[in-house]
C-alpha cells in the first residue's frame, strides 16, 4: 500500500477502562482500516494519548476524526499529517533471528548500521531493537528475512509535531460533561 494515504491522528482521551475498545468500535463501524495503533500516559494526569494510523485511501481522514470525536471519552482528536506541519514519527521493533557463530559479526555490524541495539544472544539467535520511521524498520526486517527472522514485535507509530505547538485542546475548551477536564487538564485520581 502507497503511504500517501496514511493518516496519523492523535487523540487525547480519558484513562477510563473501555474507552480504547469504543474508539475502535467507532472506527470499524464506519468501515475505516486502522494500521496501527499506540497508546500510552500523556503529559496530562489522568489522560492517555492515542495515536493511530488510518488508510485515508477510500475515505477521508477528516470523516474518522469527526465520528471519533464524537465519543464522551474523547477531550481532542487531530490529523496531524498535515503537510503545512512538520510531524515526526517513529516505531519500535523489536526481531527475533537466526543466529550462527559464523553470521555473528555480519548481523552485529547490519544492526550497527540501522542504529540498532543487541539486546539479547544466545548460541542460536538474537534480539535486535531498533526504532525509527516505518520505512526504515521494513527496510531491516527485509535485510535480516536473509538471516531467518524468528519473530518480530512492533509498537505502531507514535507522533509528535515538531516546535512548541502541542496537540490538544485550545485553551477554553470546556468538556461537555466533565467540566473538569477544561483545557484538556484532568486531576489525577479522579478515576
Amino acid at each position: 500500500m502507497s503511504r500517501e494515504h496514511l493518516h496519523t491522528l492523535v487523540a487525547l482521551v480519558e484513562n477510563r477502562p473501555g474507552v480504547l475498545n469504543r474508539i475502535v468500535s467507532k472506527v470499524r463501524q464506519r468501515g475505516f482500516n486502522i494500521e496501527s495503533l499506540a497508546v500510552g500516559h500523556s503529559e496530562e494526569p489522568g489522560l492517555s494519548r492515542m495515536t493511530f494510523t488510518v488508510d485515508a485511501s477510500t475515505v477521508d481522514s477528516e470523516q474518522v476524526v469527526k465520528q471519533v470525536e464524537k465519543l464522551i471519552d474523547v477531550v481532542h482528536i487531530e490529523d496531524i499529517t498535515n503537510k503545512e506541519r512538520d510531524m515526526l514519527a517513529r516505531e519500535l521493533l523489536m526481531v527475533k533471528v537466526k543466529c550462527k557463530a559464523e553470521t555473528r559479526s555480519e548481523l552485529l555490524n547490519l544492526a550497527n548500521v540501522y542504529r540498532a541495539s543487541v539486546i539479547d544472544i544466545t548460541a542460536e539467535s538474537m534480539i535486535i531493537e531498533a526504532s525509527g520511521d516505518t520505512d526504515k524498520l521494513d527496510s531491516l526486517v527485509e535485510l535480516l528475512g536473509e538471516f531467518g527472522v524468528i519473530e518480530t514485535c512492533r509498537t505502531g507509530q507514535i507522533a509528535m509535531l515538531r516546535g512548541p505547538e502541542r496537540v490538544g485542546p485550545d485553551a477554553g475548551h470546556q468538556h461537555v460533561l466533565l467540566p473538569h477536564l477544561a483545557g484538556g487538564r484532568a486531576p489525577g485520581g479522579l478515576f
